[in-house]
């Protein structure tokens, strides 16, 4: 894999076994409660085909200030060449302020298949069937 990123902005594991790479903020902002704001990260990357960048919110951020990544998680698909930017929903409660360098979100890599799909008449059966949202009740 191959990045493009300021020094500053390399993204970096915390912890050795950490899945997830922490993305830093490339620009000063402040986030007011129920708003949302699409924040540069100042880092592009290339990802080899079969593989997917994943922008998962950062648990801290999200416990303690209510701060979470809109679409979670961000795809970062290999064909991208462009600037990882991260969308932060604040559903807190009061202003959240974000300096430059602060830690936002974090990267994961997975390797991904390619699905073949098949158009058929009819899926075949299981004991779930259709039933979606809540069909395994709450207990």
């Amino acid at each position: 894999m191959l990045i493009v990123a300021e020094p500053d902005f390399v993204p970096t594991y915390s912890h050795p076994g950490d899945a997830g790479a922490d993305l830093r903020s490339a620009q000063d902002f402040l986030i007011p409660p129920g708003e949302r704001a699409t924040l540069r990260t100042g880092v592009s990357i290339a990802l080899p085909s079969g593989y997917v960048g994943l922008v998962h919110p950062r648990s801290g951020l999200a416990s303690k200030h209510g701060i979470t990544v809109l679409n979670a998680p961000g795809t970062v698909d290999s064909g991208y060449r462009g600037e990882i930017s991260v969308t932060l929903l604040n559903t807190g409660f009061e202003n959240f302020e974000v300096k430059v360098g602060d830690r936002i979100a974090q990267l994961v890599i997975q390797s991904v298949e390619e699905a073949y799909f098949v158009s058929v008449a009819k899926l075949p059966g299981t004991h779930r069937g259709d039933g979606g949202f809540g069909s395994t009740g709450t207990n």
